[in-house]
């Protein structure tokens, strides 16, 4: 499942009846992974963010786009180097990976969230690039929730970078497969034994399809009753929100929501 708008209604105030669900799985026994294409926390300190808000979420189960970002890199180029512009979050995977962190001839510049982009990193990056540097993004979400409404994100940070330098980055987080294939090996799932629950049709529903996964669209977060329209592919169910579906947690492919 999402983190943002599914079980977080933004940073500060958790979705009404997501503890609840956490507890029905937990109950019966269901694994789960709770991912997101932040970047920007540790899964320590985001299991200590969620306990305040009521969610209780182990460490274990959090699997964020700078976790995946670290496993591709270590898989693709062990040992290597990058510029990062980003959180704790992206810099603690990529150190724990292996990875030297450096602004002088890194093998590449990966580009995650924050809140405190700045125009001399943002111009260091853009020169590393054009000097070379392979191009990474933690995912492409222009936008995400906040608590005044959307703010922007890594995709349109990353779409300035690429405007500059011609050269596209390759986003490692949801709608990449990748994110949602590292989910289920995660939790030794298999795709048609697992639902994915999000709350965007362009990363959460088009991951899980490609993932060959069962879809729910929850309308808790950015996306509203008309989200589908214009879409090339469905969800296998909407909900308003995941209260909607504890009491199908024990029977998700039978009676579950249509």
């Amino acid at each position: 499942m999402d983190l943002n708008g599914v079980l977080m209604r933004d940073e500060e105030n958790a979705v009404p009846g997501a503890e609840e669900f956490l507890a029905a799985l937990r109950s019966a026994g269901i694994p789960f992974l709770v991912f997101t294409n932040e970047s920007v926390h540790t899964p320590r300190d985001m299991r200590a963010r969620l306990l305040e808000r009521g969610l209780d979420v182990p460490e274990h189960t959090i699997w964020t786009s700078a976790l995946a970002t670290a496993r591709f890199l270590r898989e693709q180029r062990p040992g290597g180097s990058a510029y990062v512009l980003g959180e704790a979050g992206l810099s603690a995977a990529l150190l724990d990976a292996g990875y030297v962190l450096t602004g002088d001839d890194p093998d590449y510049v990966v580009l995650g969230e924050t809140r405190t982009y700045s125009f001399e990193a943002i111009t260091h990056a853009i020169r590393l690039i054009e000097g070379g540097a392979r191009f990474i993004a933690t995912n492409p979400d222009e936008k995400g929730p906040g608590a005044e409404g959307p703010l922007p994100a890594t995709g349109a940070v990353a779409a300035l970078v690429q405007r500059v330098t011609e050269h596209e980055p390759y986003y490692i987080g949801k709608p990449n497969p990748l994110m949602m294939r590292s989910a289920l090996r995660a939790v030794g799932a298999r795709s048609a034994n697992a639902i994915v629950l999000g709350d965007r049709m362009d990363t959460d529903v088009r991951c899980g399809i490609e993932a060959g996964m069962r879809t729910i669209l929850v309308l808790s977060g950015l996306s509203g009753p008309d989200a589908v329209a214009g879409h090339p592919y469905q969800p296998t169910a909407i909900v308003d929100s995941v209260a909607d579906i504890i009491e199908h947690v024990r029977d998700p492919f039978g009676s579950g929501p249509a």
